[in-house]
């Protein structure tokens, strides 16, 4: 299957998570959507909502992020007219639209201890109380999806989100593979596209894409995922006057991936590991290619830990420790 609830891919990650998609729609469990920014966690939370009994009703969003703080609380609760200062009628949160459908808090992990306290109760009691409301709190219905690009257990380690909190989202997890991991999906995307751009713009000249471009799009890291992709191809083909993009079309970044990685593939401990006649320490040995596998995650990552963390398949916290054991810092991102 290409095609699924506006998501593409043929990889077996993807294959795994529409399927994991149909599976928890059914149910009213809580759903903890986790992957790097640009992976499709909003397109995910949408498609459990659409494929579930609450389809027909509200699905809505709210991105913890991209709201300030200190409005964040009568943003999602609503409030009573005269409850502060400006609050000249009575506003209906978020919370409340969603009453017999879905609320999906998108970038939960960056949202403050005391909201973590409120959603936390909502959670426990199904019920919501507006800010200067002086009445028994109301009864709600909804289901609650969460997404966030953060390690949760990692910040729940640092103290940073409530444990208890966790538990209670976590019911049901979801992990998107970032695009690196499933390049096979790559070409669909592409293809996707270039033929949505060309129902934007049918002055635009582009129909396809050559092997050799192609195959540069699949050798890239794609920090920014999906997303990045649709806007280096948006680029593209505003820019382009011939009908097949060529790797000569292609940012610097993208192009100058081989010749990176053939440098790396040169000087990798891997290729270059020999026992010498008189011996070797495997402690010392095996420390130094732990090393070695953290700076390249770091390079790979662009400084980003948590990227860095997922890379080497444990916690932030974890590789932070091990980055004081073997002494790395910011300078060392800047070795030639």
């Amino acid at each position: 299957m290409v095609g699924f609830c506006g998501m593409l891919g043929i990889s077996a990650g993807m294959k795994a998570v529409f399927q994991l998609i149909r599976k928890i729609s059914r149910s009213n469990s809580n759903v903890l959507i986790q992957g790097e920014s640009g992976t499709g966690k909003e397109l995910v939370a949408r498609a459990i909502h659409d494929l579930s009994p609450r389809a027909d009703s509200p699905f809505v969003p709210v991105n913890c992020a991209a709201i300030p703080r200190e409005l964040l609380e009568s943003e999602l609760f609503g409030y009573v007219k005269g409850a502060f200062t400006g609050a000249i009628s009575d506003r209906l949160g978020r919370v409340e639209m969603a009453d017999g459908g879905g609320l999906f808090l998108d970038e939960i992990g960056e949202m403050d201890a005391l909201l973590q306290v409120k959603i936390l109760r909502l959670i426990q009691d199904r019920t919501v109380e507006p800010l200067g409301w002086r009445q028994a709190p109301k009864k709600i219905d909804i289901r609650i999806i969460c997404a966030t690009n953060r390690d949760l257990e990692a910040a729940v380690q640092a103290g940073e989100f409530r444990e208890d909190l966790f538990f209670r989202l976590n019911v049901v997890p979801v992990q998107l593979p970032p695009l690196r991991q499933r390049p096979e999906d790559i070409p669909c995307l592409v293809d996707y596209f270039i033929r949505r751009q060309n129902e934007l713009r049918p002055d635009f000249p582009v129909t396809g894409i050559s092997p050799e471009a192609l195959q540069l799009l699949q050798a890239y890291s794609w920090p920014g995922n999906v997303r990045e992709l649709e806007n280096i191809i948006e680029r593209i083909m505003v820019m382009k006057t011939g009908n097949v993009i060529l790797p000569a079309d292609l940012p610097e970044k993208i192009v100058a991936v081989d010749s990176v990685a053939g440098k790396e593939k040169k000087t990798s401990r891997f290729a270059s590991a020999v026992i010498p006649a008189e011996g070797l320490s495997l402690k010392t040995e095996v420390s130094k290619l732990e090393k070695e596998l953290i700076v390249q995650a770091l390079h790979q990552s662009k400084g980003v830990k948590e990227r860095a963390a997922r890379l080497l398949k444990m916690n932030r916290t974890t590789l932070i420790e091990k980055m004081k054991r073997n002494r790395i810092n910011a300078d060392m991102l800047n070795e030639p």
